[in-house]
């Protein structure tokens, strides 16, 4: 593993503070208490026994306090767009449709079976025509659309 860690894997983007923020003061105070102050934070959030703390490395504290940071500002947007989303909802227009949430994301086809189906469809039409077409629309109670003025596809 390396030595050096790069400062955006491990420093917080969104909880710490900035360096016109800091309290100078509280920082010395705080320096000899810093392991104290780590494993308050690791038990609180956690639920990390004392023990258990201890086996953590320094790097390990780093990206564990991380993650958490990464979480809780996922989790944050996330709420923040599921009660925006409900709001936009709640006073949606009359007979205008539900936002969702979450967008189905769509997967990409495997042309290999695509290709097949393919195949078998142009078979199919050969020996039968395009009559399992018109099947198709009856059988869900649906009428076959008319083209108008469409000629040669």
């Amino acid at each position: 593993m390396p030595f050096f860690l790069p400062r955006r894997l491990v420093e917080f983007e969104y909880l710490g503070g900035t360096e016109e923020n800091t309290d100078y003061e509280y920082r010395e105070l705080a320096e000899q208490y810093e392991k104290d102050i780590d494993f308050a934070f690791f038990f609180v959030n956690f639920g990390t026994t004392k023990d258990e703390y201890l086996e953590l490395t320094k790097r390990e504290k780093l990206f564990i306090m991380k993650a958490w940071e990464d979480k809780k500002v996922s989790d944050s947007e996330t709420m923040r767009n599921a009660v925006l989303n409900a709001v936009n909802n709640a006073l949606r227009k009359k007979g205008s449709k539900f936002q969702d949430l979450w967008k189905r994301k769509q997967q990409p086809a495997n042309m290999e079976v695509v290709n097949a189906h393919m195949e078998i469809i142009q078979q199919s039409e050969e020996k039968e025509g395009k009559s399992w077409v018109d099947m198709v629309y009856q059988a869900n109670n649906l009428k076959k659309p008319q083209r108008e003025g469409v000629e040669n596809g």
